[in-house]
């Protein structure tokens, strides 16, 4: 059975994590098809890991490197958008690297708003910019005050624009407004599920996810964040995806192994398919 975690991000430990990091995920694997009684079952998983900042960023990339079908992200999260302003890093050297299939995560945090706004405003634009210019899809990170949508608003005017010069973009672990998102999907947005589906009071992303097509969804973890039922509280890995995506194959009357052929194909053609096309061959 072959999925694809197309958002998850390493233990703070950084290179020193991997061996650990690895076992945990075979564990996780392991648990979940017990969990849901397919033992027999080979479980083929590709891994795009997601940079936070800088330094996240160049080990995301070294995880990616030693690691055979995993790729990476780089980009300044939110909540680091004003320490970044303060003294930006150079950025550039991940440019051309073939196993950067995105730029993020990247976006706007109104609930925490742990960077003042304007700097949030500032750094995203800075991305998008940097997306285009690279020609790789953004990876959003869209959070607003509960019942708000200045976020979304301020997210989707400059989306807008974004998607206008031929970008792309996925709305990572999204949150949006059901009357909203098509809105973004109009612009081409692809949708991140994670186990937040499988929570009892996550109706609100149920009935949203009711309005996303198929063809525009991809699966995540966010991991070390947001596990699965039965595992909610404890630490994710990418190991435990094949729970969301039964939530989700539930959810859309689907079996599990349809699920995942979807939001893998979805995967592989928004991420991989344009490093192919660019002739980079590491990645395969």
């Amino acid at each position: 059975m072959k999925i694809f975690d197309t958002h998850f991000h390493l233990p703070d430990e950084g290179i020193e994590s991997f061996p650990g990091f690895d076992r945990a995920i075979n564990d996780h694997i392991e648990q979940s098809k017990s969990t849901l009684c397919i033992s027999d079952s080979k479980i083929d998983l590709a891994l795009l890991c997601a940079g936070g900042d800088h330094a996240g960023s160049i080990i995301a990339g070294k995880y990616a490197h030693t690691h055979c079908n995993c790729f990476y992200s780089c980009g300044v999260h939110p909540h680091q958008a004003a320490e970044y302003l303060k003294s930006p890093e150079d950025f550039s050297i991940f440019k051309n690297d073939d196993k950067l299939a995105a730029i993020g995560e990247i976006g706007l945090d109104y609930f925490y708003e742990e960077s003042p706004i304007p700097e949030q405003l500032e750094t995203f634009d800075r991305f998008l910019a940097m997306a285009l210019e690279w020609d790789l899809p953004a990876m959003l990170h869209i959070r607003d005050k509960d019942g708000a949508f200045d976020a979304g608003q301020d997210a989707l005017d400059r989306l807008k624009i974004f998607a206008g010069k031929g970008g792309r973009f996925v709305i990572h672990c999204c949150t949006i407004p059901q009357e909203r998102i098509a809105d973004f999907l109009d612009l081409g947005a692809m949708i991140g599920v994670t186990g937040m589906i499988s929570f009892k009071r996550a109706d609100n992303i149920r009935e949203m996810l009711k309005k996303v097509p198929d063809d525009r969804l991809l699966l995540e973890t966010d991991s070390p964040y947001l596990a699965p039922v039965p595992f909610r509280g404890k630490s994710n890995t990418p190991g435990l995806l094949i729970l969301a995506a039964q939530a989700l194959a539930a959810e859309r009357k689907m079996t599990l192994d349809e699920i995942c052929e979807i939001t893998s194909t979805n995967a592989e053609n928004f991420y991989i398919r344009p490093l192919l096309e660019k002739g980079y061959t590491s990645c395969i």
